[in-house]
Parts: C-alpha cells; sequence; structure tokens
C-alpha cells in the first residue's frame, strides 16, 4: 500500500479532530481526489446501518487492510460528508470534542446507548457495544 493510498497513522482517538474538518495539517497534492484507500473505509461506514457501530478496527479488518489509527485518519480527514459517529473507538466512548453531536445523531438513531454512572467523567453515556456492534454480516442495503 503506497503512503498516498493510506494516510499516516494518526486518528480521532489521539486528538480532538472533527471528522472531515480541517484540522491545520497538510494535505495531499491533488486534495481533491479522495485516495482509494480512503473511499473504500468511507464505504465501509456509509453501509453501517442507523442504530449500528463497527469501531476503527472493524472497519479495517472488513478491507482486510489497514489498522484502526489509518481508519481513524480517514474519518478524521473524510468522514464528515457520511454518518461518521457509526465509526467507533472500541470501548464506545464518544468523540471527544464532538460528544453531544455524536450522541444527539444516537438517540435520534436509537443506538443502544449505556448511561454513564454519576462518577463518571462528565456524565456522558458510552455507545453499548454489545447490542450495537454490526459485524457487517447483513448488508444494509436502501440505508440512509
Amino acid at each position: 500500500m503506497s503512503e498516498e493510498s493510506l494516510p499516516d497513522d494518526t486518528g480521532p482517538e489521539h486528538g480532538d479532530v472533527r471528522p472531515g474538518y480541517d484540522d491545520g495539517a497538510a494535505r495531499p497534492e491533488h486534495a481533491d481526489a479522495l485516495p482509494e484507500y480512503a473511499e473504500r473505509v468511507l464505504d465501509v461506514a456509509e453501509r453501517i446501518p442507523p442504530g449500528r457501530v463497527m469501531t476503527y478496527g472493524d472497519v479495517a479488518e472488513w478491507l482486510e487492510e489497514g489498522g484502526p489509527r489509518q481508519v481513524g485518519r480517514v474519518m478524521a480527514l473524510y468522514g464528515g460528508a457520511i454518518p461518521w459517529w457509526r465509526v467507533v473507538r472500541a470501548d464506545g466512548v464518544l468523540l471527544p470534542g464532538h460528544e453531544l453531536e455524536a450522541l444527539d445523531s444516537y438517540r435520534a438513531e436509537g443506538t443502544p446507548l449505556k448511561e454513564a454512572s454519576r462518577a463518571a467523567e462528565g456524565h456522558l453515556p458510552r455507545v453499548d457495544m454489545k447490542r450495537a456492534r454490526w459485524d457487517g454480516g447483513e448488508r444494509a442495503d436502501g440505508h440512509t
């Protein structure tokens, strides 16, 4: 896999970058041309049915290429126009800095959540990974 087709291995789980929004990082010379790997990641993310999620690692496994960090990087750079909230950290923690927007989307879609205990920082729920995780086995034709 070439450097051009696979973004470096940093992702939103390591910073406060809203998917698809400019974080000030340098862009490829042909910024309007989406790298092939990014197209594939976004295609998988768009297949995830409303109310379900896949982890960054699940997406990489589905593609049989890259890893969680590469998927996270693609989502951070190019994911703003798709349902980015459906690609999550393995622990179900909401994307730092965008928790409320993600939470609104999860509630609108009926995504299973685990309510936070009063001791939890910020009292924000997490995605209930046991109930919300999608394995990709049931193809989501006609999803939004």
